[in-house]
Order: C-alpha cells, then structure tokens, then sequence
C-alpha cells in the first residue's frame, strides 16, 4: 500500500501566493504564516515558480450546504415552495434551510436568495479568525467548568446556561461548542483534563466510519426493522425485547443485555467465554429458556458481528429477530436508555468476564425493582409479571 503524503492545507497555501503576489518575499511569507522555508520553496517548485491559476477548494463534510444544495434552495423558492417541502427534497433538516436563508439574505438583498452570494458569504464566514467564546468570557467558562466538575453532560450544561442567563445570549452555548472546546483544549477555552469529567472519560474523539462504508457482517440477510410488526410501536404487549452488548476495557469482555419494550424489565447475560457469534447464541438461547412462550415475541438488536447467528435465534421468537438500520442507536432507544443506567454497575474500564450469573441477577433485580417514571412509578417487575399473569 502507497503511503499517504501530507494533507494539503489549501487555506495556508492560497495565502502564502497572495503574500507573493503583493510582492512580500518566500522567507517572510513562510515567517507570516508559521511554516517552514521549505514548504514554501516546494509549492514554488510543484508549480514552476508561478502561482496556480486557481487552488482546489478543500473538501468540506457533508454537515454543509454545498454550492448545488444552495443552487437548489434558490430555485425551489423561487418556484414558491415552503422551507419543509425545500427541506425534504434536499433530505435536509427544515432547520438547516430556514436557518440558511435567515443567514445568507441580507436586508439588501431585498429579500431575493442568491445561491452564488450565500455560498461566497458562508466560505467567508468560515475563514473569519474568530476566538471562541470560552476565551473570552471568563465568567461564561468559569461557570461551564464549575457543571463539568460536577459531572454534568455538555447538553444539561447547555440548558443550564439558557435558564441561567435568559437575556444574554452570548453567553448561550451548543453542547457542540462545549465539546470542541474540551477536545481543543487551550485554543478553546477549556483544559483537556477535563475530558475525564465527562461519561465516557475519552480524551480524544473516535473517528468512525459513515453506515454506509461499513462492510456487511451477515452471511444470512437480516430482517430490517421497518418489517417489525407495527403492534411492537405501542407497547402494549409483553415479549417485544431490545438487545445489545455492553463491552468492558479495551472491548474484550462483554455482557448481553434485553430490556422488554412495555415493562423496561431488564435481563442480563453473561458471556465468560467470549462475545463472538456462536457464544452470543449459545448463551442468549440458554436465558431465553427462563421465559415463557408468551414472553418471547420479537427481538430487536443492532448490526453488530454478535448477531451473525440471528437466523438461529429467529426459531425462539414468535415474530422473529429484526435489525435496526446501521448508526441508527434511537431505533432501540429503550435498551441504549437500559444501557446507560447499567453503566453503574459495570464500567467499562472492568473485565465485565468476572460477573458471574448471581451477580448479573443482583443487578437485575437492582433495576427491575426500582420504580419508573414512565411506568407511572410502577416497577419492571411488577408490570411485567402483571402483563404475563393476563
């Protein structure tokens, strides 16, 4: 495999030929922009001494309009079409079209929306040297570092900040601009060390890859979970199981985890042997005999390697075993939710191998005897038992 040169960085480099042409010297313009003489004299080198005609723009992430988004923005208004209907054709959010034409049409523009303006407008936008806000308001951080060493989550945070100052919104904050500026440390505002201050304690963000990139796992195709019987939408019945893996230290060890849909009663399975899809079936079919028929109607869990066997699991379940759809977690939400509280009791910095069948039990009971608000303050236990008894 080729190895991958240096990632251009064009903003620097289109800089660096404005500097030359306005007759400023290479050392000087490398000394401007803090690189070195030779970067300097190897893109003079790559393009003969002369500056290019005109520099690649930089990929930019989906996350932004592109010029031909903005293109079509432009037109569909023009045809009279309202911002959720713009927004749909676009597979956008309606927010992101109301909130670009609120940014990108000016009171001059005598309310006309103009594609090339807007695009021009936000890469300016984007190249204005700005400080965070963290920086500058040492007030506004020392209050963001105060929730953080109380373990709040950047979200809650974000609330907080709107509650406690309802007129000054400055000093409003996305849980987003909390993160950045945790993982950029001093550049934003916030020191790194308290990245252990947050849930997951991860000092530095995973890159993943997109749901689309992610090769197939299954020899047998899944049923999707758009072909779940839609009675398993209102939970109203018992037997309608989410499921997952909660892994330990460095994902070595991990535990099985159901959670019924209409009682949150939990069930947790051990897995001494190891996590792959054999010992994942093997296990799940062994708990799974410790309910009754009528407690098992479907199983719903996502796109991991564990669940290569779910051909062999549908058997145990009266309307089988679906799959959510990839990167999608909110289509399980009720077993993330279940997740997050086992979190407690099994950290992922521990070999989660240890736990023995009792101890996972105790856990169980831990929760499942626990009062919920979304049950109206009844248990897990008690509705399920409740729901199998009628």
């Amino acid at each position: 495999m080729a190895r991958r040169g240096p990632k251009r960085r064009l903003d620097l480099e289109a800089e660096y030929w404005r500097l030359l042409q306005s007759g400023v010297g290479t050392v000087e313009a490398c000394k401007q922009l803090g690189i070195g003489r030779k970067t300097g004299y190897r893109w003079r080198a790559e393009n003969g001494g002369l500056p290019p005609e005109r520099l690649p723009e930089p990929s930019r992430s989906d996350r932004y309009l592109s010029l031909l988004e903005r293109k079509r923005i432009a037109t569909l208004r023009e045809r009279g079409l309202g911002i959720r209907e713009i927004a749909q054709r676009l597979d956008r959010s309606p927010s992101t079209v109301s909130r670009e034409l609120r940014r990108n049409t000016l009171a001059h523009d005598q309310g006309i929306y103009d594609a090339d303006l807007a695009h021009h407008r936000a890469e300016e936008r984007v190249k204005r040297p700005r400080l965070a806000k963290l920086r500058l308001d040492h007030e506004l951080r020392a209050e963001v570092q105060a929730k953080l060493d109380l373990e709040w989550s950047p979200e809650q945070i974000a609330a907080h900040l709107r509650e406690l100052w309802p007129d000054r919104p400055e000093r409003h904050l996305c849980h987003e601009s909390i993160y950045r500026a945790l993982y950029q440390g001093a550049k934003g505002g916030l020191s790194r060390t308290l990245t252990k201050k947050l849930r997951t304690g991860r000092s530095l963000r995973k890159q993943r890859r997109k749901g689309d990139q992610r090769a197939p796992r299954f020899a047998v195709p899944a049923t999707l979970i758009d072909e779940r019987p839609a009675v398993v939408e209102l939970r109203e019945r018992v037997g309608d199981w989410e499921g997952d893996l909660i892994t330990g230290r460095h994902n070595r060890s991990a535990v099985a985890t159901l959670v019924d849909r209409h009682s949150r009663y939990v069930r947790l399975v051990a897995l001494p042997d190891g996590h792959g899809a054999d010992q994942v079936r093997e296990r799940l079919t062994q708990a799974l005999h410790d309910f009754p028929n009528n407690a098992l109607m479907t199983l719903t869990w996502d796109q991991g390697s564990e669940m290569a066997c779910h051909d062999q699991l549908a058997p145990l379940f009266h309307d089988g075993v679906f799959v959510a759809h990839r990167a999608s977690p909110w289509q399980r939400g009720t077993n993330e939710n279940t997740n997050g509280l086992l979190r407690q009791y099994l950290p992922k910095s521990t070999d989660l191998s240890v736990h023995t069948t009792e101890e996972l039990r105790a856990i169980e009971d831990r929760l499942n005897s626990r009062p919920r608000k979304t049950l109206g303050w009844r248990t897990p236990a008690e509705l399920f038992a409740g729901a199998l008894t009628a």
